[in-house]
């Protein structure tokens, strides 16, 4: 009898010296610094291991019917950001409380626009060294467009096998921004491990891509025509680069064409990229702007000493989008969160919203291959924009979509949130695989961080299969 418990003893012991590191592990999370009392819905986090890497995430299940709802993973842009910025920023189910920020912890409160209201959702730190994500070697910190697709299929179908009731749940993959260039990647790299007979299945049945980075040229390309759009360059400024550079904007062959690039350059110079009809948010302080430094936005360098206004609540303040950001910073960084999260001491030194630095190579700049590949495979797409966006201007999306040779199903219309206009929308279909194009009205890049009302309806209705 001795021996037995001494035995079962030491199994648990190793089980939790293993629970350290290179073991799959997850737990129910019910609270979280910064919001008052139990969260309203079931939370988990945990880490995945995939060969050397411990990627963690943060799983949400759904509020509807988590039996038969779908199951979505969501990978962030960057390449870098957390899954805390889709969680806090975009489809999540909670938001940081930045019209009371006065300092200290920020204090969360419930976003009843959240996806999870019709899908259970794991939000993924990924690549590597993203978030809380780590490397157990030195060699696996590397990665790039195409190893990275790979580790996130190998990661889902572990997630899958260690959660038994979510084996039949029908699958959808999203992504937002620069990870839209890994998501047609893993959805062929799903497919052909399914038709490999690699266990467990995934049902892999749609895409979700928000602003998706799919073609450098076309993004490129598309920006000047964008800006001729949105009357941000004259007639003249346009026709001029138009006839100069031969309409190709990347491969500046002429001093001519150089001539009107620069011209154009100086003039939009000072409008946000992120959003046209946002003020330009550079700079935080009229003592930072004096300095004169040379970052582009913080959506670029989005770790920052920075300070928020002194009041955000006054009317005559500047307010920049970017400012909820560095709550999440200043909370992933508190000791009791990262007790509450279940992160493991010691892995990761400081938490970042989006890494800049990390070892990633970008092995892919043209992902339209893979959606033309994927036009025969019965898959269902959901494809949207803001149309304020000139970092993935909507005219780039556009265009590679119609080089897919897709019918139109239904032909541009606009589509309504609670009678209004929330954008406009367009439906192409090959045999059984669907494709949903959508605008959102007012919005800049990553749309649901401007409309998450609308962003929610539309992914509601077209989950459903209903139109939008």
């Amino acid at each position: 009898m001795g021996s037995k418990v001494s035995s079962l003893c030491l199994h648990f012991l190793l089980l939790l010296l293993l629970s350290g590191t290179g073991l799959s592990v997850h737990w129910p999370v019910t609270t979280l610094p910064g919001y008052s009392g139990d969260l309203p819905f079931n939370l988990e986090t945990g880490y995945i291991s995939v060969d050397e890497i411990e990627f963690f995430y943060y799983f949400v299940e759904s509020q509807g019917n988590p039996g038969t709802d779908p199951l979505f993973l969501y990978l962030n842009g960057g390449p870098g950001c957390s899954g805390l910025n889709g969680f806090f920023y975009q489809i999540g189910p909670l938001k940081f409380n930045i019209s009371d920020y006065t300092g200290g912890l920020p204090t969360l409160i419930y976003e009843p626009s959240t996806w999870t209201q019709s899908a259970s959702i794991i939000f993924l730190d990924a690549p590597v060294g993203t978030g809380f994500s780590y490397a157990n070697d030195s060699g696996a910190w590397t990665t790039s467009d195409t190893l990275a697709a790979s580790q996130y299929n190998d990661f889902l179908r572990s997630w899958i096998d260690e959660h038994p009731d979510f084996s039949t749940n029908p699958v959808y993959i999203g992504s937002d921004s620069y990870a839209g260039m890994n998501l047609p990647i893993l959805a062929q790299d799903i497919i052909n491990s399914n038709e490999g007979g690699v266990e467990p299945e995934i049902y892999l049945k749609g895409m979700v891509l928000s602003c998706p980075h799919t073609n450098t040229d076309i993004e490129t390309n598309s920006k000047i025509s964008f800006a001729h759009r949105m009357a941000l360059i004259s007639d003249a400024m346009y026709e001029s680069a138009k006839n100069s550079c031969n309409g190709d904007y990347v491969d500046t062959s002429t001093a001519a064409c150089t001539e009107s690039l620069s011209a154009i350059t100086q003039c939009i110079a000072q409008i946000s990229i992120t959003s046209t009809l946002d003020p330009e948010c550079t700079f935080l302080s009229p003592e930072e702007k004096e300095e004169k430094t040379a970052r582009r936005s913080l959506r670029q360098n989005p770790r920052s000493s920075l300070r928020l206004p002194s009041s955000t609540r006054k009317t005559n303040d500047l307010y920049c989008h970017n400012f909820p950001y560095l709550l999440s910073d200043a909370w992933g960084n508190y000791k009791s969160v990262r007790e509450a999260l279940h992160v493991r001491p010691g892995t990761v030194k400081e938490f970042f919203r989006c890494n800049v630095s990390l070892s990633y190579s970008v092995d892919t700049d043209d992902a339209v291959a893979y959606h033309k590949n994927l036009t025969d495979t019965g898959l269902q797409l959901l494809v949207f924009s803001g149309d304020h966006d000139m970092v993935i201007p909507h005219n780039s999306i556009e265009y590679w979509i119609n080089t897919l040779d897709l019918t139109v199903d239904t032909d541009w219309r606009p589509w309504f949130v609670d009678g209004q206009v929330a954008g406009y929308t367009r439906s192409y279909t090959n045999d059984g695989y669907r494709l949903t194009y959508a605008t959102i009205k007012g919005a800049g890049h990553s749309p649901h961080e401007y409309k998450r009302e609308e962003c929610f309806d539309m992914f509601h209705r077209w989950i459903h299969y209903y139109p939008l």
